[in-house]
């Protein structure tokens, strides 16, 4: 059958086609409950998928993700859609904590056919999962988020966050902080955008 390129990954034609659907869904539900902005729903497939498969790249899939804010989706669905293909056993939890958009999560995660476990919840109430990956797009500042990975990885975990043009800033902010191990890497979407991918978490 052949594999698709998406961005600068290649994926089955399965996988494929629930990305799509997914995408699909997005566009159905957003003018209701504001999945995402207004001004990228007309480009929901670059701006928001490509941009959330990239997050998964450069690593092998784990026994354990948790997406925290989830949201619209991003990148918690997309890695959900993923793992079916590349890792199956993979248990893959999305923190989500507006009711309506945990909705949409549960409702999309059935009809792409996919397995992921949705949590109503702020993320500071839940309690410490020790996951082997956890990961983050547009939800706080770098601070904000380091503390959020060092309660909830493992102590060899790793965290995935997508950061714009303010990235660097924001390490050295964190740096005052928290002690960690990074590698940045360049976004396909966003020119000065980065993906950041973090171990060692611990603090100052």
């Amino acid at each position: 059958m052949g594999e698709i390129n998406i961005g600068q990954s290649y994926v089955s034609r399965e996988t494929y086609e629930r990305l799509k659907h997914y995408e699909a869904l997005v566009k159905k539900w957003s003018p209701k409950i504001n999945l995402i902005a207004k001004s990228t729903l007309a480009d929901v497939w670059d701006r928001h998928i490509v941009d959330s498969v990239q997050i998964c790249q450069g690593i092998d899939f784990p026994r354990s993700w948790l997406d925290i804010g989830s949201g619209g989706g991003f990148p918690g669905v997309v890695v959900a859609i993923l793992a079916a293909e590349r890792a199956p056993d993979c248990a893959v939890t999305l923190i989500e904590s507006d009711q309506r958009k945990c909705a949409f999560l549960r409702t999309a995660i059935r009809e792409c056919g996919v397995t992921a476990t949705v949590v109503s919840e702020r993320i500071e109430k839940v309690p410490p999962m020790a996951v082997d990956v956890i990961s983050a797009r547009a939800l706080a500042d770098l601070s904000t988020l380091l503390g959020f990975a060092e309660r909830h990885l493992q102590p060899k975990g790793i965290a995935l966050f997508s950061k714009g043009i303010q990235w660097k800033k924001e390490v050295d902010n964190a740096r005052s902080q928290w002690q960690f191990d990074l590698k940045s890497t360049k976004s396909w979407t966003e020119p000065d955008a980065v993906v950041l991918e973090i171990r060692g978490v611990t603090r100052v």
